[in-house]
């Protein structure tokens, strides 16, 4: 387990450090732009990753307390702290921004041994250890530097955090029946991944090196080429999150 958690949390402090470095020379007018997420501007994504952080704060303090603290009092008050925040000036959304993932990483390097191992609730419902909370905002903090849609693409994300949000997917994906099964392949040999449940429809293999693959599987802009077996066309994904 100590190895694993070291490896989310350096995952987090990265991911982390490079999504502040994304929003450090944001301006009023660079923020109001489209992100790529429908109906989001930059601004949306940076409000809504320093708010995930406090979400995510309060499931550890439900680890460290007892006490049930749920990430999200409501979806109204999620939506609207992050409607509240893209209204911000880029100089005091940084700063929350920078505030936030303060906190996070001041309780998450504080967390008591004993407390990881404590069940907690995620905003879908889902009951997990919370020592699942840093690969949540490994998730949050890399993927949303993509969707800010200042330069950072999957290119930029650790090969590791590329593959492991692969295996997130798939995990996701293993018994949805809604799609013809996709295996992803990576180049050279590597690791293999099927998304869907076999035996539902024709199995398409899909090719690519390990960035576009992660970025194909989570619905974001793919770096680079993606090959499917014979002529075909790449199949469109359902939604990951």
């Amino acid at each position: 387990m100590s190895g694993r958690l070291d490896a989310m949390l350096e995952w987090v402090a990265k991911g982390t450090a490079a999504f502040e470095a994304e929003v450090h020379w944001a301006t009023d007018s660079s923020l109001i732009r489209p992100s790529g997420l429908p109906g989001w501007s930059r601004a949306h994504v940076v409000a809504h990753v320093a708010r995930n952080a406090d979400a995510l704060l309060n499931l550890l303090n439900w680890a460290r307390t007892g006490v049930e603290t749920p990430m999200y009092a409501s979806p109204d008050q999620r939506a609207g702290e992050i409607e509240e925040g893209a209204r911000r000036p880029a100089g005091e959304l940084r700063v929350d921004l920078l505030q936030a993932n303060g906190r996070l990483a001041g309780e998450l390097a504080a967390l008591p041994d004993a407390c990881w191992e404590a069940t907690v609730r995620t905003a879908r419902g889902r009951e997990v250890p919370v020592w699942e909370v840093p690969w949540m905002r490994v998730r949050e903090v890399w993927v949303h530097a993509v969707d800010l849609d200042t330069g950072t693409s999957f290119d930029d994300v650790p090969p590791e955090v590329c593959a492991a949000l692969v295996d997130d997917v798939a995990a996701g994906f293993r018994a949805r029946t809604d799609f013809a099964p996709v295996e992803l392949r990576a180049e050279g040999g590597g690791r293999t991944w099927l998304l869907g449940m076999p035996g539902t429809a024709e199995t398409t293999s899909v090719t690519g090196d390990l960035p576009s693959l992660a970025a194909y599987a989570t619905g974001r802009p793919v770096p680079g080429p993606l090959y499917a077996a014979g002529s075909g066309s790449v199949p469109k994904l359902p939604a990951w999150l």
